[in-house]
């Protein structure tokens, strides 16, 4: 299986103990399920994390910016898209995690975004889920079940 996390699950997953931490977990117990992403959303991902605004909560959690990037980008394979199409009119970065998914091949794009991403459903064949969602996907396959987009 081969997932696009979107940036604001990314973040959550990395930040907090919640259902995108729960997520990144299961991946990591699935050698058949790959994470992928572009170099614009490591970059989107990087900007959010400097923000003053997650000072206080890197420093309880003990890590900086860069070692969560870091870590991040252990998980995940690169693509490049090559074209950006516009779909999102109010939000370009929406945009992005579509092109990188749709490079990538992906069977699901995982997204909190309930203004932009989660009402499209589907974009180009790909899936746009929630991390529920996805969770309980990814429970049916340690049930053995095989994976099938809806």
């Amino acid at each position: 299986m081969r997932l696009v996390l979107d940036s604001n699950v990314v973040l959550s997953a990395l930040l907090w103990r919640g259902a995108p931490h729960r997520l990144l977990l299961a991946i990591g117990g699935h050698p058949d399920v790959r994470i992928f992403t572009s170099p614009v959303l490591v970059e989107e991902l990087a900007d959010v994390l400097s923000r003053e605004k997650l000072a206080e909560r890197l420093a309880l959690i003990g890590r900086t910016p860069r070692e969560l990037l870091a870590d991040f980008v252990t998980l995940v394979d690169l693509v490049e898209p090559a074209e950006v199409p516009r779909v999102i009119a109010h939000d370009r970065d929406d945009d992005q995690v579509l092109a990188a998914a749709v490079e990538a091949g992906a069977d699901l794009i995982v997204s909190g975004d309930t203004r932009h991403l989660l009402p499209l459903k589907r974009h180009r064949g790909i899936e746009i889920v929630t991390v529920v969602d996805a969770l309980q996907r990814l429970d049916g396959l340690e049930a053995g079940g095989s994976f099938r987009a809806r």
